[in-house]
């Protein structure tokens, strides 16, 4: 073999090993974590390889000052791709069209585009922080918080950067259902799914014809609702039901979500939430 060959084969492959660096993606997220699930299913729809950084958020590991130099927000998911970072669920997801449009999820037509941004936004507003955080922990992770005792969960609290998101928790951990806030969450909940069943009775996915990032960001919100046995939210919207049938039976879904399942909070999200689904039914009656 020339000389000239043997150079060449190896700026192939040095070049081939570039590539591999500039194109590596790790997710720094939680198994069971709404904002990491809609990630993952967006990311096996699109086919992308990543490396895994998973994240005990029982045990504080957001809150560490090496996670914080990445998010100072403390949460999860956050988004590494050629030692650039990237936080923010929805805007990773945006992030990952703009950098491997191949197999793209985002719309071409302005109005559906629009439609994807506006579902982004209602989670982002307050669905997520709001309504499912405080359902979540209302119902069941406020036994996860308390099971080490309280001082031990009022120590972790504390290092919640977000004030707000921080006096929450503790009211929610502390009261259950019977936070004042709790009702409130509920209502929203009733809200969204109201506005879901609407736009799905006119609609085959969330924004139009076609399977897109919008899909991918509800799913585990619905998932949600039936992890903590309050899939009766969907009684009475055949449209949304349909929906939610379809998402779970697309490979992705098994990919990014029934494979990371811990069981150990799928068991107690669906214990506590049959205790729960009476009150919980009963606030939905007040707003229905």
């Amino acid at each position: 073999m020339h000389v000239a060959d043997i150079q060449f084969m190896l700026n192939n492959v040095a070049s081939t090993v570039l590539i591999g660096l500039v194109n590596m993606l790790a997710l720094y997220h939680n198994s069971m974590s709404s904002c990491s699930q809609k990630i993952r299913l967006a990311l096996a729809e699109k086919g992308l390889d990543w490396e895994s950084r998973h994240l005990n958020l029982r045990a504080g590991d957001a809150q560490t000052p090496e996670y914080l130099r990445l998010n100072p927000k403390g949460v999860v998911p956050t988004l590494e791709h050629d030692g650039h970072i990237v936080p923010e669920s929805s805007i990773i997801l945006e992030y990952l069209e703009d950098a491997f449009p191949e197999h793209s999820l985002r719309p071409k037509d302005p109005h559906d585009l629009a439609r994807v941004r506006l579902w982004a936004k209602r989670l982002d507003e307050g669905h997520h922080d709001l309504a499912t955080s405080v359902l979540s922990s209302g119902v069941a992770f406020r036994h996860q918080f308390l099971s080490k005792g309280r001082e031990k969960f009022e120590a972790q609290n504390d290092k919640v950067p977000d004030p707000v998101k921080r006096e929450r928790r503790r009211e929610v951990v502390l009261q259950g259902l019977d936070a004042q806030i709790f009702k409130t969450a509920i209502q929203m909940w009733v809200d969204l799914l109201n506005d879901l069943e609407r736009f799905l009775d006119q609609s085959e996915w969330l924004a139009g014809q076609h399977y897109s990032i919008a899909d991918a960001a509800y799913t585990p919100y619905i998932t949600r609702l039936e992890h903590l046995s309050s899939l009766g939210f969907l009684h009475g919207r055949p449209a949304l039901t349909k929906w939610y049938d379809k998402v779970r039976k697309r490979a992705n879904y098994e990919e990014a979500i029934v494979k990371w399942n811990d069981e150990t909070y799928i068991t107690l999200m669906r214990e506590k939430g049959t205790e729960a689904w009476p009150r919980i039914e009963a606030m939905i009656g007040e707003f229905s």
